[in-house]
């Protein structure tokens, strides 16, 4: 990362976003270096949970052992398989066996879900956690994560469309809350026009953050050119400063 694009971006956050909370970022890479790599409880954990850690401030690292979660581990690109049953699991489950979740109608659905989705190539054994203020100059963050209450949801948004004639510069794909931070915006890296995803509305994740909180995550090939639009875009309208007034 570079430093002064780093800096540039804390001091443009707080011109037009006053106190709020800086995003996270992660990569992958074989090398954490001097990041700590977490070791998980017997107990299955939330990776969202884990995430408030970041941030807070403290970098964090996983790999295939640190995570607990299959849908995590595949989500991640740690793994490719499910859990048996998981096309039940997730939808109306297996009576005296298994209780489902019923996030989806028929474990048919759910079968077809998994068909579409992509393998997850990535390019290291490590996916490292960062706030952005913790970058350094040989870090190269994929994503960048914001953690935001509605009124900073309507800015990056807004501003994620800033450039561009189409409507759909943000997605919403139904997804696991680590899907929608890592799985999805990693693979939007690579596509010919980028989407920002807005998720976190994964049930069972959400009492892993505060009430009225999304995610809104970018891939940094697209946040790069939204931060070099800040000074010009509506940020600077009356209207703009109105909804600022708001943003503790």
């Amino acid at each position: 990362m570079n430093n002064e694009l780093r800096n540039h971006f804390i001091s443009q956050w707080k011109k037009y976003f006053n106190n709020a909370d800086l995003p996270i970022t992660f990569f992958y890479t074989d090398d954490p270096v001097d990041t700590k790599v977490f070791i998980p409880s017997d107990n299955r954990s939330c990776i969202i949970c884990e995430l408030q850690k970041v941030r807070s401030g403290q970098s964090l690292a996983f790999n295939n052992d640190s995570v607990k979660c299959g849908g995590a581990k595949r989500y991640m690109g740690f793994a490719e398989n499910i859990r048996p049953n998981f096309e039940y699991f997730l939808s109306c489950g297996i009576e005296n066996k298994m209780e489902g979740e019923r996030y989806i109608q028929t474990p048919q659905l759910v079968l077809d879900l998994l068909k579409k989705q992509k393998k997850m190539n990535i390019p290291g054994k490590y996916i490292v956690f960062k706030r952005w203020d913790k970058l350094n100059e040989n870090d190269a963050p994929d994503v960048a994560i914001f953690f935001a209450p509605p009124d900073i949801l309507s800015g990056l948004f807004t501003l994620a469309n800033y450039d561009q004639s189409e409507p759909d510069s943000t997605i919403a794909p139904f997804a696991a809350g680590c899907g929608s931070i890592v799985y999805f915006p990693f693979n939007e890296k690579d596509n010919e026009r980028p989407r920002a995803v807005l998720g976190l509305f994964d049930v069972s994740a959400r009492p892993c953050v505060q009430e009225g909180v999304l995610t809104f995550s970018v891939p940094m090939i697209k946040f790069e050119k939204m931060i070099s639009y800040m000074d010009e875009s509506f940020l600077i309208t009356g209207s703009w400063k109105k909804v600022k007034k708001r943003i503790k």
